[in-house]
């Protein structure tokens, strides 16, 4: 006896595969994301001095300059010596400014105008008698 079974035109989709898709999405989802970027500082509470830096990812630049001056690896000598002697609690860490995204999504240097804008913020806190590292 012979069994023959008949398929329908029904459309088996393998777990893998919805997997796979999954993850190109979050991909270009996470290609397309856009952080934030602009100026922070780093100041020291008791010597009222300031390190200040631009940034094209700010949430990133100050996790690591954060990491680097508690591991004692900060290429800034004067700030990484007083950051060992004075502890994380004698200094705060606040974003300046952000800088807004041009609105041609083709323009993707903006090394220029976050230079112009740490220009900006170093005049405007030494104008406030600020000192820097």
């Amino acid at each position: 006896m012979i069994i023959i079974k008949i398929l329908t035109n029904t459309t088996f989709i393998k777990e893998s595969d919805v997997a796979m898709d999954r993850k190109k999405e979050l991909k270009e989802l996470y290609k397309s994301m856009k952080p934030d970027m602009g100026v922070f500082s780093i100041k020291s509470n008791s010597s009222n001095k300031y390190y200040v830096e631009g940034s094209r990812d700010l949430k990133a630049a100050i996790n690591s300059t954060k990491f680097k001056l508690n591991f004692g690896n900060y290429p800034n000598n004067e700030l990484q010596k007083d950051w060992k002697e004075k502890g994380e609690e004698d200094f705060t860490i606040e974003i300046l400014e952000k800088l807004k995204y041009d609105e041609d999504e083709s323009k993707t240097d903006y090394s220029e105008e976050l230079e112009i804008l740490e220009m900006v913020w170093k005049e405007r806190l030494s104008k406030e008698g600020a000192k820097f590292y």
